[in-house]
């Protein structure tokens, strides 16, 4: 029998091959690759939004009438010093970098004084929310025993409170007027394409009958909306409206079923006297960025003319067009009712609850579909105010005949008299 040579001791082996070494490294590479994308993607992308809400007392001030004013100066400056507060607490604490923001919720009266409501916004991953909800806890509480700040501990109430995303998304946009950023000078009519960026006009609504748009309307509360009465004219069933929100018809991004309609007691139809209606929708919008409310003006709020407004709408492109599936946005500007009455105007049919707005050489102006939508102006701090309802005129951008506008201040009392708005 021959036996096998064993294998010599210290024998080299081949090399590796220069292929071999290349997929080595793209594979270590790619282990690499994989393990960093898991850690950037549990500690960035995997963090989760978190909001509680927190009360304070702040005995250093006293409860002003103002304060429940909305957007008055002296509630804006208060908040804006509670978040600026907030702000400080948290930057210069261990949790900097996962604080976003804080937002006052109201300011309100109480039997140990003026109180507050804050809700705190957070982002980290899910698995730390004890741990951190604990944190934001501790560091409130050492902060305000301290004599340095003007807040106090509401011991009345639970101190950190959780709240989801929706309830807080419909907290953080519960202000009216919020919208469109900067107005510009557009150069083109509604009925010639101007078209609103998403969430520009979040008050804008649409009503619908069997899917089919025939008027705007503007939401001034969870469960109401502000429109003219001529929408009316031919179809006053409740039952057949529907109500859409967001940018485009179709796809709707809500819809609301309609309650009641309720119509000025001294509307007559296809007049334009006392064009104004308010409907209530059947549930409630839950507000969103995309969905809230516009402000309503103050009967003694003055809009000057040449005042530059927006009107937006899904109106028709030009007299006798298709109706567009896109809103769309003009900006007009306010004319004087003296000069809208002029003989080569509208000959003294402007009555003294009508707004007159676009531009007496035409081009710029709403048109069919764009009735009952809002006609709204820009104030501090770039909150809006509903001042006219797209009422009618004589064809869309006609010379000498510009748009003709519900006057909202005018009808600020029958307003609260039907909504409690």
């Amino acid at each position: 029998l021959s036996l096998k040579r064993p294998s010599t001791l210290g024998r080299r082996t081949n090399s590796l091959r220069p292929w071999m070494i290349a997929l080595i490294i793209t594979a270590v590479v790619l282990v690499l690759a994989i393990i960093i994308a898991l850690l950037v993607y549990f500690l960035a992308y995997d963090q989760k939004t978190h909001y509680y809400q927190a009360s304070f007392r702040i005995p250093s001030i006293e409860y002003n009438p103002d304060f429940s004013v909305e957007h008055s100066k002296s509630g804006a400056d208060l908040k804006q010093k509670i978040n600026s507060e907030m702000d400080k607490i948290f930057q210069r604490s261990p949790l900097n970098y996962l604080y976003i923001k804080s937002h006052v919720v109201n300011l309100r009266s109480s039997n140990d004084g003026l109180k507050t409501d804050v809700l705190l916004k957070f982002q980290f991953t899910s698995n730390n929310a004890g741990t951190i909800k604990r944190q934001a806890d501790d560091i409130l509480h050492q902060k305000l025993k301290s004599d340095g700040s003007f807040l106090k501990i509401d011991t009345s109430l639970p101190y950190l409170r959780d709240v989801n995303d929706v309830q807080a998304e419909h907290i953080l946009n519960s202000c009216c007027g919020v919208g469109r950023q900067s107005p510009s000078s557009s150069m083109e009519r509604i009925a010639g394409g101007v078209v609103a960026r998403k969430a520009a006009w979040p008050w804008q609504a649409s009503l619908q009958i069997g899917g089919i748009h025939f008027c705007g309307a503007s939401l001034i509360g969870k469960e109401w909306l502000l429109t003219a009465a001529h929408c009316f004219d031919n179809y006053k069933n409740p039952k057949l409206w529907m109500v859409s929100f967001g940018t485009t018809i179709s796809p709707p991004l809500m819809r609301r079923n309609v309650q009641s309609i309720i119509i000025h007691e001294n509307y007559a139809a296809h007049e334009h006297e006392d064009d104004i209606a308010v409907v209530k929708l059947a549930t409630p919008v839950t507000f969103s960025d995309d969905v809230h409310r516009v402000c309503l003006p103050d009967a003694t709020f003055e809009v000057l003319p040449e005042s530059k407004v927006f009107v937006t709408g899904w109106g028709a492109l030009g007299k006798n067009d298709l109706f567009p599936n896109t809103l769309r946005e003009v900006q007009v500007e306010i004319i004087s009712n003296d000069v809208c009455n002029q003989v080569q105007v509208y000959g003294g049919a402007v009555s003294s609850g009508m707004i007159c707005a676009g531009f007496l050489e035409g081009k710029k102006d709403a048109c069919e579909g764009d009735s009952g939508g809002p006609l709204v102006i820009a104030r501090d701090r770039n909150i809006w105010y509903l001042i006219g309802i797209v009422s009618w005129g004589i064809d869309c951008g006609k010379k000498n005949k510009p748009g003709l506008y519900t006057k909202v201040t005018r009808y600020r009392d029958w307003i609260k008299s039907k909504t409690n708005i």
